[in-house]
């Protein structure tokens, strides 16, 4: 294999399937990347058997093509070798005992090779029906869901986010046991088959780091075990979690006993302002109660101080609510949203608190309330 390449391209790419290795793998060969030079251009491939990241590089952008062949070699040290070179043309070539000689106008490297034999085979195929979606409408889905999930590998099912179609509705879900987000679009597709898989949210989380701010879809191509994104000239495979993903549907009221509208920002800053006499210990836990078209948001640190923080809103009935919640939890909530009020939903100091946009109904938060007794 030989060829000539400009430093900036190789390493926008390399920016790709670097993400596709763990530091933590003690499997060699998927500490590495794949290089396989065709007629077409030249495809790099990167796996640790979690997630696969392929991507190609248009022979129209490659100096020159002079020898056709594939090598594999250390992802991190040629990574690093040619994020150092300066922005000239990089002269990669595959000679005697595995070795790649790097050469540029004053540095040359060489590093081994092993065995492309021993590369996992990838296999990024095709399903029937892929799923569309606009990468600027997928990256708001996992921003506005990703942050409920679990951390905690002692229920697997929780790390990751539930995604269900059924037939052109898609909604995601993501909970810990102590939050909840939930998120619905309509899709493009309409499918005559209902599906339901759960995808890990670092593999998702990765995923959009990838993402360009370029107007394009990402095609879902889903599997029994896995799901393949296809999208610009990237394709990346993520492995699905077993397990079934408990029912969460029964878990948002559809009546309320009380609620009330206010201006997003305002609530916000009064929490984020209350969230400052909390700690961890105590869950961050700061108090809600409601008197009139006024809620009082407070927390204490006996050792320290306390602080009371008001803010105006908008209820139509007379009654009132006194509640306390994790401050972190309702501000991960409170950010999720683009609009300029949000609307709280309550039955009574120890039943879930659901916020959502009172425009629209395609995404809700529920976080638990805090026993202070």
């Amino acid at each position: 294999m030989k060829l000539l390449i400009k430093q900036d391209i190789l390493l926008k790419h390399l920016n790709y399937v670097i993400k596709g290795i763990s530091n933590k793998n003690l499997i060699p060969i998927l500490n590495c990347i794949k290089f396989e030079l065709t007629t077409d251009g030249l495809y790099l491939m990167s796996t640790d058997n979690e997630i696969a990241i392929k991507t190609f590089i248009d022979k129209k952008e490659i100096e020159n093509i002079e020898i056709l062949g594939d090598i594999v070699v250390s992802g991190r040290y040629i990574y690093e070798i040619i994020k150092k070179l300066p922005n000239d043309i990089i002269s990669i070539e595959e000679v005697m005992d595995s070795k790649i000689y790097i050469t540029t106008t004053n540095s040359s490297f060489t590093l081994n090779c092993n065995n492309s034999s021993e590369f996992p085979d990838l296999e990024l195929e095709d399903s029937k029906t892929p799923v569309s979606i606009a990468k600027k409408l997928f990256k708001t889905i996992i921003n506005q869901t990703a942050f409920a999930t679990s951390t905690q590998e002692s229920r697997p099912v929780l790390t990751g986010i539930n995604f269900k179609i059924d037939e052109n509705i898609l909604e995601c879900t993501a909970t810990d046991s102590y939050r909840l987000a939930k998120k619905r679009i309509e899709l493009s597709t309409t499918l005559t088959e209902n599906i339901n898989i759960i995808i890990p949210t670092k593999n998702l989380n990765e995923l959009i780091r990838l993402f360009d701010e370029e107007e394009e879809d990402v095609e879902l191509h889903i599997f029994n075990n896995k799901v393949i994104f296809k999208f610009d000239t990237i394709v990346m495979m993520s492995r699905l979690i077993n397990g079934t993903y408990p029912d969460t549907s029964k878990l948002i009221p559809t009546e309320f006993t009380m609620d009330f509208k206010v201006v997003l920002g305002n609530l916000y800053n009064s929490i984020d302002r209350a969230s400052l006499l909390t700690n961890e210990a105590d869950k961050n836990t700061i108090k809600l109660s409601t008197k009139n078209d006024i809620a009082t948001i407070s927390s204490n640190i006996p050792e320290i101080g306390n602080v009371e923080d008001r803010v105006e809103i908008k209820k139509e009935k007379a009654d009132e609510i006194n509640i306390a919640f994790s401050s972190k939890y309702m501000m991960d909530a409170l950010k999720s949203f683009d609009a300029e009020e949000v609307q709280l939903l309550f039955n009574g100091e120890i039943k879930p608190i659901i916020i959502k946009n009172p425009e629209m109904d395609d995404l809700i938060q529920l976080i638990l309330p805090i026993r202070t007794y």
